[in-house]
């Protein structure tokens, strides 16, 4: 196979290619076989026609050829991508241009590629993360919760603050509905802060006062407004117990009120550092999208991420037995405005990734032979199958020379996790030491 591109306009290429009698005559042995599974002639069993007879059937030596070039071609051009070294994005245009019928068989194909963008600014990015540091109020809420185990409930004749435990009634009634009965139930015991009653509830309550009452309407998932009334009839506290090395002895895993603060402050900490980790890579990707104009990002990779997403979706609810039409009643959606979410996460991730493949091409981060081959092996123990089925895969799909520009982003990625400054969400810049130790050892995960 010989494959030759000439740049078009509009971020297009056409590939120009030739097959010599050699790799035909392999994929016309390819078509007998296939097509000799498929026909049905008398006196032969499906698969045991012989050659002569399949060809007659057919109508003669170019119809059997034209079928191998029907069933050969998306192969043919998968192969002819590769071996030209350029990443598609669109469905190619393919127009047969000699040997349909003898000889050297060859073919253009004028497709849209990837295209390459420039960005500026990458080297002085500023990335916000969770804050990896957990400070001493922190921890003491994390022992409260502990406390809590142990408190006991106390009257209060005061205003409701966040934590307390109010007894309701409650009625909620859809409004606009007639004939549906109102939801009613009393003496219910409700945490102030859990947000487990209407979103509206947390707010409104805090300040209020056991005999008074609160009303309001609040909008539900869907558009649906429920009217409620909510009397408060007691309000009680927490009373915690007293936080000593002898509670922390019957109650805790730890010996003192000491041990007990250090070993928390320690998980909180290394947990709170892999948070900020983890936070890294998504935060990398989302500042350095912004570095890339939208209109820089082509609508056939829109398109395929938007369907992606989409496709993913469907896979994940038909394997809980749920439809899309289901999931978007349940979340009060419609389809349009599922599709405008994921065309905006594509959208970031479109720009992403065009960012990453510019800095690997500025800062010459091309990954070599050996980075490859070292990704693909461990990409290949990942989906449990072996190394040289993967790359036979890869070369067949024409997504060679795609799986090299992750390997190469996956190195931009680095580059770049180790030049940003981070910083925290009220601004202040984090060490950049606290972010490369492993926080693992030791935790129970």
């Amino acid at each position: 196979m010989r494959a030759t591109t000439a740049t078009l306009p509009e971020n297009k290429v056409k590939l120009t290619v030739e097959l010599d009698d050699a790799e035909m005559n392999a994929a016309i042995d390819k078509a007998v076989v296939t097509v000799g599974r498929q026909v049905n002639i008398k006196g032969f069993r499906r698969g045991k026609v012989p050659r002569n007879v399949l060809i007659a059937h057919l109508g003669g030596p170019a119809a059997l050829r034209g079928e191998a070039i029907r069933e050969s071609m998306p192969d043919f051009y998968a192969h002819a991508v590769v071996e030209a070294g350029i990443d598609p994005i669109g469905q190619p245009d393919i127009d047969i241009t000699a040997g349909e019928e003898e000889g050297n068989l060859t073919f253009e194909c004028v497709v849209e590629i990837r295209p390459e963008v420039k960005v500026s600014g990458y080297q002085k990015l500023k990335v916000t993360i969770p804050s990896p540091m957990v400070t001493p109020d922190e921890v003491d809420a994390q022992i409260n919760r502990y406390l809590e185990t142990d408190a006991v409930l106390k009257d209060v004749d005061r205003p409701i603050v966040t934590g307390d435990m109010v007894t309701l009634d409650v009625r909620a009634e859809q409004v606009g509905m007639e004939g549906v009965e109102p939801f009613e139930v009393s003496d219910f015991m409700y945490a102030v802060g859990s947000n487990s009653l209407a979103p509206e509830t947390d707010g409104l309550i805090v300040g209020m006062k056991a005999g008074e009452e609160l009303s309001f309407t609040s909008t539900q998932p869907g558009g649906l407004d429920v009217s409620y009334v909510i009397q408060i009839k007691a309000v009680k506290e927490r009373e915690l117990p007293a936080l000593d090395d002898e509670w922390v002895k019957d109650n805790t895993e730890w010996q003192s009120v000491e041990e007990m603060r250090n070993t928390l402050q320690d998980q909180m900490q290394r947990m709170r550092v892999m948070e900020a980790q983890m936070g890294k890579r998504e935060a990398i990707a989302s500042a350095v999208a912004e570095l890339v104009a939208e209109n820089e990002s082509p609508a056939a990779l829109l398109d395929a991420e938007t369907n992606e997403r989409l496709h993913e979706l469907g896979h994940r609810l038909s394997n809980q037995n749920f439809t899309i039409e289901t999931f978007l009643q349940a979340t009060g959606q419609t389809a349009e405005q599922l599709i405008e979410v994921f065309r905006a996460d594509a959208l970031r991730a479109v720009r992403s990734d065009l960012a990453l493949r510019a800095i690997v091409k500025a800062e010459k981060l091309e990954a070599s032979t050996e980075e490859i081959e070292e990704e693909l092996v461990k990409t290949a123990l990942s989906m449990d199958v072996k190394p040289e089925v993967l790359r036979t895969n890869l070369y067949d799909s024409g997504r060679q020379v795609s799986f090299q520009a992750e390997v190469a982003k996956m190195k931009a990625q680095k580059w770049l996790e180790e030049r940003v400054v981070y910083v925290d969400p009220e601004g202040a810049e984090i060490n950049k030491e606290l972010l490369e130790a492993d926080q693992t050892a030791g935790l129970d995960l």
